[in-house]
């Protein structure tokens, strides 16, 4: 493995910087020589010649003696000075992260700190401060990289790229050429930056101002403008700088053409590539009659007719999933021929905060579980809908579960660990999450951490390999305190995400720089704190944000939040707080609040309390909010303010551009940001998930019974780990798009136009050719029927349809469920039948940042609803048939589906209890005991589930959740 590189944090130096340097350089000298110089000349050496007399001591004091008192003191608050400066300019060079604390030195320290960290700048523009956190290759297939080929792919021949000249071999060449840069699809979790694009182009990353003014607020292809330095979208033209290297040249009247659409406009319909011919579109054949196969298309690719245009992708936010019939399943007299268009901009924000996505869809899904528990018999919960559907889309295109998972199970085994040893938890100053890693920069260093974990850079960081989450999750963590619940996510830089510890500043940390963007950023801090999994019992009072947020991110996570408009309604809670901490070190004998999370002991004197403002404190504020917060060691809470204020122990600086430098600790990343746009559609979210109505399933509308396994010319099954089966070929590097395709397509009967299928599919845009490309792919992957017709096409409408020989076993669970109310007498069969088709949760295993679309569809609504009913009814007949076995292996199969519906568990205990084995009845006990233990979403069972255990098995009772 590679040794890691310092982090270089890149100033850039004016003459305000070069005097500001110069001035502190004088100060410091002034200070250091100055000071005793005169001392010296005025009143001689401090180190008297001879020991005093008697006499000289009892003598009265006089003006001469109070003087010689007074110079004494003086050359102790020199010495004092003196420390502070060795150890400012010690941990600068060295790059040790936080300084130590001198002791009774807190105001001097502060000024000694701002000195030397402004001189120490005059002499390097790069000065080297931590480890660089280079993240190691991940043993699987980043989730976008299927889509990112898409983007690679050869274009049709009216979008090829002109070849690219030098402007030396052009005559008069920047008169008449100009030069432009695609922006690149995402590769894992790396996009591409203004700052990375100008380094490669440019030879120097600052120059990224000179390629945003030239293509400030123009159109893009997909619709949308540049209007934040740092957020660029894949498919971008960019113009660049005449000086570019590798930048591709184009004629100059041509610059209006790939903005608008990617590429010269000669052509708005390009035919598909001729290697991967299209379905037929509807301009060539007639709509097939009702029940009937359309007729073969010909071999060639035809061209789309008029009727049917194949306009540029749309504005990914604008389009949701299917428009208004966009439901998992045909909802009579819904037959609407165009998407249903919304003027929503696509929640960037959200999308790219993969930890802060992780946490509001759990918090979400407890939501929507307690929905789920109230809904009525043949009743559902509904999708969200306009900008609550689009944020979801967002947060489930951005969320990375496992690496949310992995941080907190990681941390926790690491507290579990080093209490066992006996051993003290490290203090961690940052924390990189990468593609197939997660890496603690710890001080002191130590080469020595427990297992799995792995030391690097001479035990300055410790790792976590992303293979050991399996691992993980089979122990048993659950009564351990998470140690280090303040590590929040401040940004991105080109390896991975990058947290901070709050707690470990050990005072107060001062955001200071643009007032929007710093707001944004202060945002999305309080969200990730209120709703991260590695976090326990935590506290966060928000200051200032106004009436709306304080109500919405208090509807988000009440139990975490609490929302205030002043400071002075903040403070006494939390200087409360910190008295209650000290008390608890006291009393408990440990050294540390780290020591005594990992040990378990006083466990809620531990919980920490942090604060974060909107708006920047009064001097006053300001004052006795250092004083609280500068505590010297740490103490359960952090405080975060906007503003540059004197006395802060870390001083962050945010740029418009939303690029943040995290001072000493090094930092400097792509800040993370949620805007008032995006954070209203989370509050929308979730205030949907808290108080819409259920309502009734949709009924049968007389579909044809599906096609039998036997008969069906490709199979499409949902219900459990998403499986494909066709007769055609597929590349194994496209599979999961493909696959993403016919499931998108398998989940709307009714067939979807192409520009909706290329919103859905591909959320952050896609150029007209890769979509048809895709969806010829996906035709030659089905293939064709026994009798030649083929299994994809297109109807009268320009619609995309399955063939009715392809088997959907959610089309076939549904058609079952309609029949065994159909026929009385076979109820329980076909409901037998249908149930035999779940093998697991809805679409398990599908990648990350895939299905987005889901969140605007009601599929996931109707499946749990129909299973659980259906699973209810049966085992209710089964009862009263006799059969307590059949009963129990009903629930069980709905189980696959919906584990966390505790209805199910109510039926699966009483089939069991039916049984007449009261040991099977503690084994069940024993099972959601374990589920619950690993579900950290849910707190608590429904009353109703500690009654029938208390009934049935006495000595299972106190089952209690995580």
């Amino acid at each position: 493995m590679a040794t890691r590189q310092p982090v270089k944090i890149k100033h850039r130096r004016g003459a305000g910087d070069v005097l500001a340097g110069l001035g502190a350089l004088l100060a410091l000298a002034a200070l250091l020589v100055g000071v005793p110089y005169a001392l010296l000349t005025l009143f001689g050496s401090p180190v008297p010649d001879h020991l005093p007399s008697e006499a000289e001591l009892t003598q009265q004091v006089g003006p001469s003696t109070l003087l010689t008192v007074l110079v004494v003191l003086v050359w102790l608050a020199w010495l004092q000075l003196a420390l502070c400066v060795v150890v400012e300019v010690y941990a600068g060079v060295r790059g040790v992260g936080v300084p130590v604390r001198v002791p009774l030195a807190g105001g001097t320290q502060s000024l000694v700190h701002r000195l030397v960290v402004t001189a120490l700048l005059l002499f390097s523009a790069t000065t080297a401060v931590m480890p660089a956190f280079a993240g190691s290759g991940l043993t699987r297939a980043p989730a976008m990289q299927p889509q990112a080929a898409e983007f690679h792919q050869a274009p049709p021949a009216t979008v090829r790229q002109v070849a690219a000249h030098s402007a030396a071999d052009l005559p008069d060449a920047k008169e008449r050429t100009t030069k432009i840069y695609r922006v690149q699809p995402p590769s894992g979790r790396h996009h591409e930056s203004l700052w990375e694009i100008a380094e490669k182009s440019l030879g120097e990353g600052r120059r990224y101002k000179e390629i945003y003014e030239l293509n400030k607020g123009r159109v893009q292809p997909d619709g949308t403008k540049l209007h934040i330095a740092s957020l660029i979208r894949p498919g971008w033209v960019l113009e660049m700088p005449h000086d570019a290297k590798g930048a591709q040249v184009i004629p100059a009247d041509q610059l209006d053409d790939y903005y608008r659409y990617g590429h010269p406009h000669r052509d708005t319909h390009p035919e598909p590539p001729a290697e991967k011919p299209a379905p037929e579109p509807p301009a060539q054949r007639q709509a097939p009659p009702k029940q009937e196969q359309p007729k073969p298309p010909p071999a060639h690719a035809a061209q789309p007719a008029p009727q049917a245009p194949r306009a540029p992708a749309p504005q990914p936010s604008a389009t949701l999933g299917g428009g208004a019939d966009s439901g998992g399943a045909h909802v009579p007299g819904k037959e609407h021929e165009a998407p249903v268009k919304l003027d929503i901009e696509w929640p960037h924000g959200l999308a790219l905060a993969s930890l802060l996505a992780a946490g509001l869809l759990g918090a979400l899904g407890r939501r929507r579980r307690t929905q789920m528990w109230q809904r009525a018999f043949g009743h559902m919960v509904p999708p969200p809908e306009g900008r609550a559907a689009v944020t979801e889309h967002a947060l489930r295109v951005g969320a990375d579960d496992d690496a949310a998972r992995l941080l907190d199970l990681g941390l926790r085994q690491l507290s579990k660990q080093m209490a066992a040893g006996g051993r003290a938890l490290p203090t961690v100053y940052g924390v990189h999450l990468g593609p197939g890693s997660l890496d603690l920069w710890i001080a002191p260093a130590d080469r020595t951490p427990p297992a799995p974990w792995q030391a690097h850079d001479d035990g300055q960081v410790w790792r976590l390999d992303a293979g050991a989450l399996a691992g993980l999750q089979d122990a048993d963590l659950s009564d351990v305190l998470a140690p280090y619940p303040g590590l929040v996510s401040i940004g991105t830089n080109e390896n991975g995400r990058i947290l901070v510890d709050l707690e470990a500043a050990h005072g107060l940390i001062a955001l200071a720089g643009d007032e929007a963007t710093r707001r944004a950023a202060l945002a999305a801090l309080a969200l990730e704190l209120a709703t991260n999994r590695w976090s326990d019992h935590m506290r966060i009072t928000v200051v200032g944000f106004g009436q709306e947020f304080g109500e919405g991110i208090t509807e988000v996570a009440p139990d975490r939040i609490r929302a205030v408009s002043s400071l002075d309604e903040a403070l006494p809670e939390l200087e409360g707080r910190g008295e209650e901490v000290r008390q608890a070190l006291a009393a408990s004998g440990v050294d540390s609040v780290l020591t005594g999370r990992s040990r378990g002991v006083f466990g809620e004197a531990w919980m920490p309390h942090y604060l974060i403002m909107a708006d920047e404190p009064t001097e006053r504020e300001a004052d006795r909010l250092v004083a609280l917060a500068r505590t010297g060691t740490r103490m359960a809470a952090g405080h975060l303010v906007p503003g540059d204020v004197q006395g802060a122990t870390w001083t962050w600086e945010l740029d418009a551009e939303g690029r943040l430098r995290a001072g000493v600790l090094g930092f400097e990343v792509d800040a993370q940001l949620v805007t008032e746009d995006q954070y209203r559609g989370v509050f929308e979210l979730f205030r949907h998930a808290a108080s819409a109505p259920a309502v009734p399933l949709p009924g049968h509308d007389g579909e044809a019974e599906p096609p039998s396994a036997e008969r069906s010319a490709a199979d499409i099954r949902l219900l459990g780990p998403i499986e494909v089966t066709a007769p055609g070929p597929m590349d194994e590097a496209r599979r999961e798009l493909c696959t993403e395709v016919l499931v998108f397509l398998a989940t709307h009967p009714n067939g979807v136009h192409p520009t909706v299928l290329g919103g859905a599919v591909w959320p952050r845009g896609v150029s007209t050719g890769v979509r048809d490309a895709t969806i010829a792919r996906v035709s030659d992957w089905l293939g064709r029927d026994a009798r030649g017709r083929p299994n994809l096409y297109y109807d009268d409408r320009g619609r995309i349809r399955l063939g009715s020989d392809v088997r959907v076993d959610w089309a076939v669970f549904r058609w079952l469920v309609w029949r065994s109310a159909a026929e009385p007498a076979s109820e329980s069969a076909y409901m037998s039948y249908a149930l035999d088709l779940v093998r697991g949760p809805l679409l398990a295993g599908r990648p990350r940042g895939r299905y987005g679309w889901l969140a605007g569809t009601s599929l996931e609504y109707e499946a749990a609803a129909r299973v659980v009913d259906v699973a209810h009814r049966l085992v209710v007949l089964r009862l009263d048939e006799g059969d307590p076995r059949a009963a129990a292996g009903a629930a069980r199969a709905a189980l696959r589906l919906a584990p966390e519906d505790e209805g199910l568990w109510r039926d699966l205990l009483r089939a069991t209890d039916a049984l007449g084995d009261a040991a099977q009845v503690q084994v069940v006990v024993d099972e959601l005991r374990d589920h619950l233990a690993r579900d950290p979403m849910i707190d608590r069972l429904q009353p109703e589930t500690e009654s029938l255990i208390e009934d049935l098995a006495p000595a299972g009772a106190r089952v209690r959740a995580h």
